[in-house]
C-alpha cells in the first residue's frame, strides 16, 4: 500500500514536466537562443569571457565569429590549470569535479569539467526527464513500487589539488541526494566499488533479493551482470529473478548488436527499452516514444548545440550551423557549448 502511494506521488511529480518538454519542441529556435544568451551572461567575467568579450556578443553571428571551435587539445592547458585549483577560467562557479574519459584521437585521457549546474540542470534533470517520458508513455507503469538496478563504472574517485576526478557515473552516484538511495539498488557503497569482479558479485548478492522494476546501464556491462545473476540464482531468465521488471534504460553504445541477446535474457514483449544519449560532456537526448529508434534532443539543459555538415567537415569550407538551420536526414558533427564551461567544443560524435 505504501509503495503504491509513493509510486502515485512520484509519477505525478515527474509527469508534470511534460508540458515544458512539449514547449521546447514547439519553440526550439527561441529556447536555444535563450540558452546561449544565459551561458554567455554567466561566463562574461571569466578569463575566457574577457578574452572573447562575451559581454558584447549580441546574436548568434557574433557568437560564431568570435569564439573558435575547439577540440580537447585546444583547451587542455586551461583544463590543467583548473585541475590544479584555478577557478573562474571558463565558468563562473567553482569546478570541483572532472569526468575522466579515454581520448579518441590519442592515448591520453581527457578530463571533462563537471560543474554544479551541469550536475543539477543537465545530468540529474535528464534522469528525471527519462522517467517523465517513460511514465507519460506508459500510464499503467508501476515503476516506483520497486527499485532501479543501476550499473555504473567501476573506477574510484581521486582527489588532487582540491579537485576530484573519476568516471562520470561515479561522480553522479557520489552526488545523488540521500533519498535516491531508497529507490535504487545496489547501495552507493557497492556501486562505487573499484574492483570489477568483486563489485559484480556484490551487486548480484544485494540486488537479487530486491523487487527490481527497471535496469539502468550500458548494454555490454549490463549483459555480463544479468548472465552472472542467472548463474548465481540458478534461474533460466531475468524475469524469474525480477518478475516485475518493466523497462531497461540504456545508453553509451548502440543497442542494435545486443537486441536479440536481450530478448533471450528477458523473454517478454511487455518489457520496454528506452535509449539515452549522454557522455562525459553532457546529457543530450532521450527516446521519447515506445518502440522507437529515434531520440529527442533535450534543449533546455544548459547546452547550446551547433552542427557541422559532414560533407564539408574537415575542409576549408567547414562551417557550424545552429539547430534551427539543420536539415532532416543529413549527417552532422556535433559541437556543444555547456554550463560546465565548454565553449564550441567538438565532442567527436556524428548525429543525424
Amino acid at each position: 500500500m505504501a509503495l503504491t502511494i509513493i509510486h502515485s506521488i512520484a509519477s505525478w511529480f515527474l509527469r508534470k514536466r511534460i508540458d515544458q518538454i512539449e514547449e521546447f519542441i514547439k519553440r526550439p529556435h527561441e529556447v536555444q537562443e535563450n540558452v546561449c544568451a544565459k551561458l554567455l551572461e554567466a561566463a562574461q567575467s571569466t578569463e575566457m569571457g574577457k578574452q572573447y568579450d562575451f559581454i558584447s556578443i549580441r546574436n548568434y553571428e557574433d557568437f560564431a565569429s568570435r569564439i573558435p571551435i575547439s577540440i580537447y587539445e585546444d583547451i587542455e592547458p586551461m583544463i590543467e590549470r583548473a585541475r590544479r585549483g584555478e577557478q573562474n577560467l571558463f565558468w563562473r562557479t567553482p569546478i570541483k569535479w572532472f569526468a575522466k574519459s579515454s581520448g579518441t584521437t590519442n592515448a591520453k585521457s581527457k578530463f571533462i569539467p563537471v560543474s554544479e549546474e551541469a550536475l543539477q540542470h543537465c545530468h540529474y534533470k535528464a534522469g528525471k526527464d527519462m522517467l517523465c517520458l517513460y511514465l507519460n508513455n506508459n500510464p499503467d507503469s508501476n515503476l516506483f513500487t520497486g527499485k532501479s538496478l543501476r550499473l555504473g563504472g567501476s573506477k574510484e574517485l581521486y582527489e588532487e589539488n582540491g579537485t576530484i576526478f573519476g568516471d562520470l557515473s561515479a561522480i553522479l552516484i557520489d552526488n545523488l541526494p540521500f533519498w535516491a538511495e531508497f529507490s535504487c539498488t545496489p547501495s552507493t557503497k557497492v556501486s562505487l566499488m573499484s574492483e570489477w569482479e568483486a563489485k559484480m558479485k556484490a551487486i548480484i548478492a544485494e540486488s537479487s533479493r530486491e523487487n527490481v522494476t527497471s535496469l539502468v546501464g550500458v548494454p555490454s556491462w549490463m549483459m555480463v551482470l544479468l548472465r552472472q545473476a542467472l548463474a548465481y540464482t540458478g534461474k533460466d531468465n531475468v524475469l524469474e529473478i525480477w518478475k516485475n521488471l518493466e523497462v531497461y534504460f540504456h545508453g553509451g553504445v548502440s543497442f542494435v548488436p545486443y537486441r536479440e541477446q536481450y530478448k533471450q535474457l528477458i523473454p517478454s514483449d511487455a518489457v520496454r527499452y528506452y535509449e539515452t544519449y549522454n557522455a562525459s560532456e553532457g546529457f543530450f537526448a532521450i527516446q521519447d516514444r515506445n518502440n522507437s529508434d529515434e531520440m529527442l534532443l533535450m534543449l533546455d539543459y544548459g547546452i547550446f548545440y551547433e552542427f557541422i555538415p559532414m560533407d564539408s567537415f574537415g575542409t576549408p569550407a567547414q562551417k557550424a550551423i545552429p539547430l534551427w538551420e539543420v536539415e532532416v536526414g543529413k549527417n552532422y558533427a556535433m559541437v556543444i557549448t555547456t554550463n560546465a564551461g565548454l565553449w564550441r567544443y567538438q565532442i567527436g560524435d556524428t548525429v543525424r
